[in-house]
């Protein structure tokens, strides 16, 4: 019967199962299926035994079509074989699924369903990637909630065996996948009871070996492919018996019953839903109150969606049903209607039944019981075909009004919010306390996590629910009883206390003390806490954290003063509880990582206090307008409201109908989320605009000032001069956005000043005090790009120009971004990017606001993501677009030319602009502009031919001046997913160059290895050190012999960085650059990312080259050598990182082993590099 309680996500349960059933595990990072390959690595790295007696044998493959390969040749071979994958990955599976169940081979893959991406990605959850392969022949098994993961995955592993079908057993993502629910979880005994071994037999006896050989068809004609198809009818028709069978024998074990299609509600129902997924819960619950209120209503639930069984869909079916509303969490365009529709509306031919489709819930889009409420109150109104619920259609009016707020949540269910900051370990805290309390306590438990797009220092919402009663609210909480603000910047900014029931609890981390509290408070937040007597508490965790030792990372503090506050646990076993959790969670980081939480956890107890609501409000926090009077119709009506956290209510009217927006928007978010900030000391800068460099996120700027702009300067606008060789008196300032830096002080610890460095450290809320917002307003406005007395080939002078990649999402201190920024400094004002998805195209285009930005005069780079794996590929396809459009615009030009008869402005212009062709400078742009002035006087003066010749010249007008295209991305897509088209691309010897941001790790996905990891270092999918060598990328495209190649590191050598941009840049043929980025993966403390550049070249991990084919033809040597011999030792470097220390914990036996083995592979690369000027 039900086994032991576990507090765990979807994830895990699916992990747990899979790992219990398979032999060999293919798999590869994607969000949000990741974790499950990571569990399954580290369980095996660990030693543990699937139900067989061995760990599974785990490997990494270089993509979702590999490791979809790998699983056919394993099964092929005779091994019981699984994966885990989503959305893009799962689409790059689809041909190797067709082959897979057209050779009847047995397998599960678990996906964690997630939206494809169509006008933009998204990570989050709907059906738009099961739906897409619903054709492949696999059988589709849907888990609506944790609990029905975990027996749903036995159910679909046992069936596949018995059926010969392969499953897909997907629930959603994050919704369920993420989701941290307490559940019954089942024994690896138990689940070896129910597996019938004569058909692992059966199954092994068709495996492909030459000791009894047969061959796998590799073509049919069509005399008989025909035929061939048909031969597998009876088994798909047996198929869903099958599945009833063994959703039995996991009821006779679990106690838990499930049917092919389950039904709930009034026996007597008028009005049924019938959903998939997720959404299940949500109407269970709403379904279960409405009937209790005398409602006809029902729903009946999708398990088995492939092969549909129609019998048993409508064996189900109460016979008094007159309407059914089937949703759908997909859309098809221009389908007559979503999949789940068409199946329930053939099923149902015949039936005296009204059936209308509706889609919601699209990319985890919330689906809450009014809305559940909405759609049968649809059935009983309109009850039009196509609708939709949960957003306003204002376009083609197909949304349905959500009236009526319903509440059908259990009474004794606790509700918590917390409103923490990306990276200061609020949401790792939230899991560990849901599971504490799901693990010691007789209630049910229930996390959520809500997450923005940046990378760090973004805004993360928990959602937990506890109770006696069982949880099965899919959906966010909107009266919370506890709600904490972990950042005092979310003061006026969200809308935090909206909803909190009487009587709750408000718990905000702040320096300010208890006296003065109050007063920093909004007027509303004021009355909120009065009117409905909300208990107060107030704790300085940052202080806290800081004092031991743990910087902004206050989620102990703020995870024990939770407990402590809402006396969920005794306090002393409460305390120890937290202290366990600690050990469990950061024990591989080290002990001493350990031991400061520990001292947090001690401290938060004499920290926390309750604030005295005073009787009358006097004082209180007027919030700064977001969005200034004179901002576009986009920021007001799109970036305000997103940036409130109401983007649910734009409606479709005012989204762009092919994903397109505007650039420059990140300068308006102003998020002030620093803990601390840089803080300018004039007389101690030595001007070398290091810092400017340095800024991952371009909140430092260096300008040269006219003496005439200074004297207009507001008063605390600082200025000295300049030390550059001019002839206009120029000032110079370092100005900080205080406003949009998140503290990570990269800039102080680059700061070479001596003995007193020019930047220090000192408190947003003083440097606003002292007019750094009037000042970089001001500093805003001023001339750009004043280079005199340093030229923009040097560090000074690049750095004086205005970075048009400004203030994005990245996390702090981010090692990648410094070198974006510089690209566009470089050439930005003619840059076409092709971004690889990963962290760049998360920090760098997420809706609905972006880095990239324009000149004062309107120019700078646009910008544009594909795939993952078609980076290169999608760049290449740029450079043949521009090309072939300066081709047509050539050919035009010459012809007008030719033929005359135009007048003499236009013809001197057009002359001008083809003796620049091949220049890209602004003087090429200025005669450009030029052109397009003239233009349509030309045009109207013009008749017949030269009429048509002139409109198609204005028709593609902007390419009189060529485009630097570059491919920009990390290390997971030029090493391994995007490898095969890098590698094409770069043979084409077209004019296009990549940028690749060298992590070492997929770090978008959270840190798996990939082929750059170096040996014996620690990453997810390989928790026991990397065993393999690094890929040589860089060699291996040197190896054509006219690729421009270069390995950069900007800590460490900045002037060899910058000389390596300017000739990749002006390079005619292809180049590309390796630049080490380190990220906060690597363990390391990230204002010291620069610096860890530096003494990564300096031991020797990290080499600094360039190959120029350029200067073959000027009789000289390619390959110039910029890195110096080892200067301190590389056990010593790599032990400063986490990643490489952790191994001491992982893999203790081996661990000094692996570090010897790294530090040989490093010695022999570098010889190896240091040898090649001679050889090539």
């Amino acid at each position: 019967m039900p086994g032991k309680m576990v507090t765990i996500d979807g994830n895990t349960a699916a992990a747990h199962v899979a790992y219990a059933l398979s032999e060999v595990a293919a798999i590869y990072p994607i969000t949000p299926s990741s974790n499950m390959g990571e569990y399954v690595d580290e369980w095996s790295a660990k030693g543990r035994k699937n139900i067989f007696g061995l760990p599974v044998n785990v490997v990494e493959m270089q993509s979702e079509a590999g490791a979809a390969g790998a699983v056919h040749g394993s099964l092929t071979a005779g091994a019981l074989t699984t994966t885990f994958t989503a959305s893009q990955g799962l689409l790059l599976m689809i041909p190797n699924m067709h082959k897979i169940a057209g050779e009847m081979l047995p397998t599960v893959f678990h996906v964690s369903a997630r939206s494809l991406a169509c006008q933009s990605l998204s990570i989050f959850g709907d059906h738009s990637d099961v739906m897409s392969v619903r054709n492949t022949g696999f059988a589709l098994i849907a888990s609506a909630s944790v609990q029905e993961v975990m027996d749903l995955a036995l159910v679909a592993h046992l069936s596949t065996l018995k059926s010969k079908i392969p499953f897909l057993h997907f629930f959603d993502g994050f919704r369920t996948s993420h989701e941290v629910q307490k559940v019954h979880q089942i024994s690896y005994e138990e689940i070896a009871s129910l597996v019938e071994h004569k058909y692992i037999e059966e199954f092994r006896k068709r495996a492909i070996r030459p000791d009894a050989p047969f061959l796998k068809v590799g073509a049919q004609n069509p005399d008989v492919y025909f035929q061939g198809r048909e031969t597998v009818n009876k088994y798909y028709a047996e198929c869903p018996t099958i599945v009833k069978e063994y959703m039995e024998k996991v009821f006779a074990i679990t106690g838990r019953k499930y049917k092919l299609f389950d039904y709930i509600g009034a026996p007597d129902a008028k009005k049924v839903i019938v959903a998939m997924g997720s959404a299940c819960s949500t109407i269970e619950e709403t379904v279960n109150y409405l009937v209790s209120k005398g409602k006809k209503v029902g729903a009946v639930f999708v398990r088995l969606y492939r092969p549909f069984s129609v019998e048993d869909f409508k064996a189900v079916l109460p016979k008094t049903v007159k309407k059914i509303a089937v949703l759908d969490r997909t859309k098809e365009p221009g389908a007559i209607g979503e999949p789940l529709y068409l199946d329930v509306v053939s099923a149902l031919k015949g039936e005296k039944i009204k059936i209308i489709g509706g889609r919601y819930g699209l990319s985890s889009k919330e689906f809450t019981p009014s809305m559940v409420n909405a759609v049968y109150e649809h059935l009983d109104k309109a009850a039009f075909h196509g609708f939709t619920v949960g957003i306003e259609d204002d376009v083609t009016k197909l949304s349905i009004p959500v009236t009526k707020k319903i509440n059908t949540e259990p009474s004794d269910v606790v509700r918590c919010m917390f409103w923490g900051l990306g990276s200061d370990g609020t949401v790792g805290a939230n899991k560990n306390s849901i599971k504490i309390i799901g693990d010691n306590t007789d209630m049910y438990a229930q996390g959520y996590f809500v997450y923005d797009s940046k990378k760090s220092y973004g805004i993360t919402i928990s959602h937990l629910r506890f109770g006696k009663s069982q949880i099965k609210s899919a959906y966010l909480i909107d009266s919370p009883n506890f709600v904490a603000c972990h950042n005092p910047a979310y003061i006026g900014r969200y809308d935090m206390l909206n909803g909190i029931t009487e009587g709750g609890v408000f718990l905000l981390n702040s320096e300010w003390n208890n006296e003065e509290i109050f007063k920093h408070l909004t007027k509303d937040m004021q009355q909120i806490i009065k009117k409905k007597k909300i208990k107060f508490y107030n704790i300085d965790a940052l202080k806290i954290s800081t004092e031991c030792g743990l910087g902004a990372r206050i989620n102990t503090v703020m995870m024990t003063a939770f407990f402590l506050i809402s006396g969920v646990l005794e306090k002393d076993k409460a305390m120890q509880l937290i202290k366990d959790a600690i050990k469990k969670t950061y024990a591989a980081k080290g002990e001493d990582i350990v031991k400061m939480n520990w001292l947090c956890v001690d401290k938060t107890a004499e920290a926390l206090q309750e604030v005295k609501i005073p009787d009358k409000i006097t004082e209180y926090y007027e919030a700064p307008k977001l969005i200034p009077e004179d901002a576009d119709n986009f920021a007001k009506k799109i970036v305000e409201p997103l940036m409130h956290l109401k983007g649910d209510n734009i409606p479709v009217s005012l989204m762009s109908f092919d994903g397109t927006i505007p650039t420059g928007t990140a300068a308006l978010e102003k998020r002030g989320i620093a803990p601390r900030v840089p803080k300018w000391i004039p007389e101690a800068c030595i001007q070398c605009n290091m810092c400017v460099m340095s800024c991952p996120h371009a909140v430092i700027r260096a300008k040269q000032i006219l003496p005439e702009e200074s004297t207009k300067a507001p008063s605390t606008f600082k200025t000295v001069k300049s030390k550059c060789k001019n002839d206009k008196n120029l000032d110079y300032r370092i100005q900080i956005y205080v406003d949009d830096c998140t503290g990570c002080g990269v800039c102080v610890e680059t700061c070479p000043a001596k003995p007193n460095k020019a930047l220090e450290f000192t408190t947003l809320e003083e440097e606003r005090a002292n007019g750094q917002v009037e000042n970089y307003k001001f500093f805003e406005k001023l001339q750009d790009n004043i280079l005199d007395g340093a030229p923009e080939e040097t560090l000074k002078g690049l750095m004086f120009k205005k970075p048009l990649f400004e203030f994005s999402g990245a996390c702090a201190g981010c090692g990648e971004t410094p070198y974006v920024k510089i690209l566009t400094q470089l050439c930005g004002e003619n840059l076409i990017i092709a971004n690889a998805t990963g962290c760049s195209s998360i920090y760098g285009g997420t809706f609905p606001t972006t880095p990239y930005c324009k000149t004062k005069d309107g120019r700078g780079p646009a910008w544009a993501n594909s795939l993952f794996e078609d980076n290169a590929e999608y760049g290449f396809g740029m450079r043949l677009a521009v090309e072939n459009n300066r081709k047509q615009l050539k050919l035009n030009v010459e012809k007008l030319l030719e033929i005359g008869g135009i007048n003499q402005d236009i013809t001197a212009a057009l002359k001008h602009s083809l003796s620049l062709w091949d220049k890209k400078n602004s003087e090429a742009i200025i005669a450009q502009n030029a052109i397009k002035i003239l233009l349509p006087k030309a045009i109207n003066e013009a008749n017949g031919e030269q009429k048509s010749i002139l409109a198609k010249i204005a028709e593609l007008s902007d390419y009189f001046v060529d485009k630097s295209i570059w491919c920009i991305g990390g290390d997971g897509w030029a090493y391994d997913i995007g490898f095969g088209g890098l590698d094409h691309v770069v043979a084409m010897n077209k004019n296009i160059k990549i940028l690749v941001l060298d992590t070492e790790v997929y770090s978008n996905t959270g840190g798996q290895a990939s082929k750059s990891t170096p040996i014996a270092a620690v990453a997810k999918f390989a928790n026991s050190g990397m065993r393999l060598t690094k890929k040589n990328l860089g060699f291996m495209c040197m190896t054509y012999g006219y690729v421009y190649v270069a390995s950069v590191a900007m800590g460490a050598n900045r002037v060899q960085t910058i000389n390596a941009f300017r000739e990749a840049e002006e390079y005619n043929g292809p180049s590309i650059i390796i630049a080490y980025a380190p990220c906060i993966a690597h363990g390391i403390d990230m204002m010291k990312s620069q610096t860890e550049e530096k003494r990564a070249v300096e031991a020797g991990y990290w080499p600094l080259y360039r190959y120029n084919p350029a200067k073959i033809l000027k009789g000289e040597s390619p390959f110039i050598w910029d890195s110096k011999d080892a200067q301190i030792s590389y056990q010593e470097f790599i032990k400063g990182e986490r990643r490489y220390t952790a191994l001491l914990k992982t893999a203790p036996q081996e661990a000094e082993k692996l570090f010897q083995e790294a530090e040989n592979d490093a010695k022999r690369r570098m010889e190896f590099f240091k040898k090649l000027g001679s050889i090539m």
